[in-house]
């Protein structure tokens, strides 16, 4: 029994290789992350007499090349939860953080846990890509709301309350009528300057050069804010180019973040548990890409208790003696992007409260009992991935029979 441990950085890793009762057979030493280092390092393992297993922290992407190669040496290579490695023991007083200490410890970890551990798999081309999207949609989508605050902000002084007179959602180019609108009618006296008639047929002329459905009550609702409102700053060459750039950099980004979302539909279209996921009340074709792409293979987890844990949504038990506290807090120690989606997934359900779907009746319980918000959001999240498990482990294993 050969164990060596990996400690990652970004350029370089750092390797100790270990056997029982603490036997050095590898002192630390340091691989860079090149084609022909990682190469030597599939060498000098597989020459090591008696089995070998490898083990690496989870942590970022840093891993996946070594992880790679490794695997496709032929060697056994598992990549785990660096917060299994900093609860291990050292067996030591002493603090010690360095890369060979780092690499030793993971090493002892693999020699204490040998049965436990389980075989990387990499993860295939689809839900790899469909991931990276999903984390640039997530970031694309974070930049979108502090544009269009920043948007909201700006017209505040030059032509306050003009967001609430539209409601048209987004289109699928990214364009969207309030943000096309003030980047020609920028500040109010844009609009006031004229007739209520005058503007009415300009407004009329400017949907249709945009596309966009023309409203008499629209312009009217416009045209009499526009006459009401105490604008801050005056109409000027500057008030013009803040608002109209901060429009088009809000456009800008609102398309890339379409771009994403069809671009991800289309991948997780791809994989062979889409149409369960989709029937599944809840998912639509935002939410339900988000959630294959955080989730990944269902079946690398052996039980569903491993998925929930894995998205952060297990409340951690707290018993001691006598003590023995009943409500406890979620563990937290999983995927955000995961729990954002499934947080967004359990307001679609208060919102459009279906009497007969299960998930929402088990919300609707925890509630009418006096739970707090964010219990009884937990708890249906936790019993909603229960669901997704059951469904998609069970359809993708009649696929498998099938076969």
């Amino acid at each position: 029994m050969n164990a060596a441990g990996i400690d990652v950085s970004s350029r370089k890793s750092t390797v100790a290789v270990l056997r029982l009762f603490g036997e050095v057979v590898k002192l630390p030493f340091e691989v860079p992350h090149s084609a022909e280092g990682l190469a030597l390092l599939a060498e000098q393992l597989k020459a090591i007499e008696g089995e070998t297993r490898v083990v690496m922290e989870h942590t970022s992407r840093y891993y996946k090349p070594v992880a790679n190669v490794l695997h496709e040496a032929g060697l056994y290579v598992c990549a785990i939860n660096p917060l299994l490695i900093k609860a291990y023991g050292a067996n030591s007083l002493r603090r010690v953080k360095t890369d060979k200490a780092d690499a030793m410890k993971i090493a002892r970890y693999v020699l204490d846990n040998w049965a436990d551990l389980r075989d990387y798999t990499p993860m295939d081309i689809i839900r790899y890509d469909l991931k990276t999207l999903n984390r640039q949609f997530q970031l694309a989508s974070r930049q979108k709301t502090a544009t269009a605050n920043n948007l909201i902000a700006l017209l505040e002084q030059s032509f306050p309350g003009v967001r609430k007179c539209f409601d048209s959602p987004v289109r699928k180019d990214g364009t969207q009528k309030w943000v096309d609108f003030v980047d020609t009618f920028w500040h109010a006296d844009c609009v006031c300057k004229d007739s209520l008639n005058a503007f009415t047929e300009r407004y009329r002329k400017w949907c249709k050069r945009h596309g966009y459905c023309f409203k008499q009550e629209n312009a009217t609702k416009v045209y009499t804010l526009a006459k009401s409102v105490v604008t801050l700053s005056a109409k000027s060459a500057t008030a013009k180019v803040l608002v109209q750039e901060a429009s088009k950099q809000l456009t800008s980004i609102s398309r890339s973040v379409e771009t994403y979302r069809f671009e991800m539909n289309r991948l997780a279209s791809l994989l062979p548990e889409y149409p369960v996921v989709m029937a599944m009340y809840g998912v639509g074709e935002s939410l339900g890409p988000q959630l294959m792409a955080e989730i990944g293979d269902i079946r690398r987890f052996e039980r569903k208790q491993s998925l929930v844990a894995f998205a952060g949504v297990d409340p951690l038990p707290n018993q001691s003696g006598e003590k023995n506290v009943r409500s406890n807090k979620s563990s937290k120690r999983g995927s955000p992007y995961l729990r954002k989606t499934l947080f967004s997934m359990m307001m679609c359900l208060l919102q459009t409260a279906p009497a007969d779907e299960p998930v929402f009746q088990f919300l609707d319980r925890k509630r009418a009992e006096g739970k707090p918000y964010y219990v009884y959001m937990t708890a249906g999240m936790n019993k909603f991935l229960r669901r997704y498990y059951a469904k998609v482990r069970g359809y993708l294993a009649s696929l498998e029979a099938s076969d």
